[in-house]
């Protein structure tokens, strides 16, 4: 994780960390009370330090100069609309565009040059403007769907490997849709994370459907009643 730190891909290392604690927090001996306070304090220490990012000006020109702008630009995008806060401005207008039911699939304005990446990094906001909220609900519905089975085909499962394989690839899915999500509408900064399944990315969807078809097969040898405490024999 430090060498993706050091990339420097901070998306990439907040997924990781995070599959490292879930993983951490099923294996350890702790109570459910210990481990919200783990991940309380965790994250407001997070949101602390990139709090005080905007007060920094001696890491400006470098290497993660681009990066502290990226957090800057979270707290007032539109103080920087014409350099780090653009993709941000623009996606708020798409949302804006949309409304309650969108403009129609295909209609999008913010997607023919005015909001960088919108079939990557943005795909949410031109769903959100061609499509409307309620498009966007019934997207982040399906993925929760998926990402719930996969941690339940975790939990049910007997085997300690295909357990934790569950618990990653289910948190791999929660923690990318959450980035996307979140830098699209500025809750977080933007980390260039994939939305599962919807952005365009021929990498982003072949890790997805390994990962998506080991846990189906882990599914199927549960449902066939072949799979013992170690997985595999």
């Amino acid at each position: 994780m430090g060498l993706i730190v050091y990339a420097p891909d901070f998306g990439g290392f907040g997924i990781s960390f995070a599959i490292v604690i879930v993983m951490y927090l099923a294996y350890a001996d702790i109570n459910y009370k210990t481990s919200t306070w783990i991940i309380v304090l965790g994250t407001a220490l997070l949101g602390f330090l990139a709090y005080l990012l905007q007060f920094t000006t001696i890491l400006s020109n470098t290497k993660l100069g681009y990066i502290i702008q990226r957090f800057l630009a979270v707290f007032d995008p539109f103080k920087y609309a014409n350099s780090s806060g653009k993709q941000l401005v623009n996606s708020f207008y798409a949302v804006s565009n949309g409304g309650l039911f969108g403009r129609g699939l295909g209609e999008s304005i913010q997607k023919r040059g005015y909001l960088p990446e919108p079939y990557t990094d943005f795909i949410l906001s031109v769903i959100a403007e061609e499509l409307g909220v309620l498009g966007v609900i019934v997207v982040l519905c399906l993925l929760a769907w998926i990402i719930l089975r996969i941690f339940m085909i975790g939990i049910r499962s007997k085997s300690i490997y295909a357990m934790y394989f569950c618990y990653g690839v289910g948190t791999f899915f929660a923690v990318e849709t959450f980035f996307n999500v979140g830098g699209a509408i500025g809750l977080l900064p933007i980390t260039g994370v994939t939305l599962p399944f919807i952005s365009y990315g021929g990498s982003s969807m072949i890790v997805l459907t390994i990962a998506l078809g080991m846990v189906m097969n882990i599914s199927a040898t549960q449902k066939r009643g072949l799979e013992v405490e170690v997985f595999g024999k």
